[in-house]
């Protein structure tokens, strides 16, 4: 590419130190030509997606400037030297950048962005190239409010995730996060429940959180600030029950374009430092978009996709009558093609006499489409799941029904959940709201 010489992009935003950078690269065996002066981050962007430039140097107060878009120009082959006013402040340290540098040392920024594109060249063909190391950028305010921190010990080895994902139709994927969320913390595990619905998600609802401000939001935003960390994101979440916090979904269904990817991905590993379980509720979606923007547009589905690659158990629900059994079939097969998920947990929900069929017929018909860990049918137990919805209140508060013990039965199949030895809660009696308001 353009010889020897490091091919760079430059996004300077107007500050002062550009021109005397454009005259180190100008200069005879500068080993650097200039491709393109990008005006704005959406430039450098599509600039970088052409493929004509292995390195960049960026200004770190570039608007716009962040962990997802550091990212997208690593992954399209751009090495990122980042050039500061002035020393960067304490604990604004942002993954992403090869090197950060002065304003006052261009020769160091032309030296800095040659090596960097080096290693991406190096990468290309074969050779392995440093990790980006971490630089700082303004913090800013993250598009969030004042977050609360919190003392929060780590979990050695991190929590294990629970991907609870079903197909189109509505057959009970929040009923069962929301269920088997609340039964691990009766088990005294520490137990994270994030609504990750990007279509409809309505874990709050079914928990009685009267939220303003969604946790999901803030959380992705923190992590796209590179200042999310297991305190930040405990303060964004709300207690609802001892050893059970949550983690409220979308305020509105067309704000999946605010969760990049990259940040989300960032709040699942961090996720697992803070619970001994995390229960994901996922939308039903799965099919990736093929077109824009050479794969950089943002995908609907991503969420879940993102949920389901993280999770150590996937537990797949569907409804027990002949749509909802022929929809499950379906989004088995589709489930393996899109996911590598090796033996995920199937929950036929709303089992009853009158869909013709007995518990085995449906299992040796599932049989034949997937290897499962466990198959489990919940009755239809539509008392109980209207009084949990009513009252805002987990299945676990509300004593003893055939709903609850199948939930019981489909924990029991999870690696690493305790068996079921504490006594049964009983019925609360009272209607109960809980308002949106920071962890504590």
């Amino acid at each position: 590419m353009l010889g020897e010489k490091a091919a760079v992009l430059v996004a300077a935003g107007g500050a002062g130190w550009e021109v005397d950078l454009l005259q180190a690269l100008a200069a005879p065996g500068s080993g650097a030509v200039l491709v393109k002066r990008c005006v704005d981050l959406p430039d450098l962007l599509a600039t970088a997606a052409t493929g004509q430039a292995r390195g960049a140097v960026v200004a770190a107060s570039l608007e716009g400037l962040d962990v997802e878009s550091l990212d997208r120009l690593h992954r399209g082959g751009v090495g990122v030297v980042l050039v500061t006013p002035g020393e960067p402040a304490e604990g604004e340290l942002v993954p992403g950048a090869d090197r950060v540098v002065p304003a006052s040392a261009p020769d160091e920024a032309l030296a800095a962005v040659k090596a960097a594109a080096g290693r991406r060249r190096a990468a290309e063909s074969g050779a392995s190239g440093a990790s980006p190391a971490g630089v700082h950028l303004p913090a800013g305010d993250g598009a969030v409010g004042a977050v609360v921190e919190e003392d929060v010990e780590a979990l050695e080895g991190g929590g294990r995730v629970v991907a609870v994902w079903g197909p189109t139709g509505a057959p009970g994927r929040t009923t069962v996060a929301v269920g088997m969320a609340a039964e691990l913390a009766r088990r005294g595990q520490d137990t994270l429940l994030v609504d990750a619905d990007g279509y409809g998600g309505a874990v709050a609802q079914h928990l009685g959180v009267l939220d303003e401000v969604s946790g999901l939001l803030g959380g992705v935003r923190l992590a796209n600030a590179g200042r999310l960390d297991a305190s930040r994101l405990v303060s964004l979440a709300r207690t609802v029950l001892p050893n059970l916090r949550v983690l409220t979904g979308l305020p509105r269904a067309d704000r999946w374009v605010e969760v990049r990817a990259h940040a989300f991905d960032t709040l699942l590993e961090t996720a697992r430092e803070v619970g001994a379980f995390v229960v994901l509720d996922l939308g039903f979606g799965i099919e990736q978009d093929p077109l824009g923007l050479g794969g950089s547009a943002p995908q609907r589905n991503q969420m879940t996709l993102a949920g389901l690659d993280a999770a150590d158990e996937v537990v797949v629900v569907g409804a027990a009558d002949p749509v909802g059994l022929t929809r499950l079939a379906r989004g088995v097969v589709e489930l393996h093609e899109q996911v590598p998920v090796a033996s995920p947990h199937l929950v036929v929900n709303r089992m009853r006499p009158s869909v013709g069929w007995g518990e085995q017929e449906v299992e040796d018909m599932l049989g034949q489409l997937a290897t499962a860990s466990s198959t489990q049918f919940l009755p239809f137990d539509q008392a109980a799941a209207d009084r949990a919805l009513a009252l805002g209140s987990p299945l676990t508060e509300l004593g003893e029904s055939p709903l609850r013990s199948g939930l019981a039965r489909l924990v029991d199949s999870l690696d690493g959940a305790p068996a079921a030895t504490v006594t049964a809660g009983r019925p609360t009696g009272r209607f109960r709201r809980r308002r949106a308001g920071r962890a504590r």
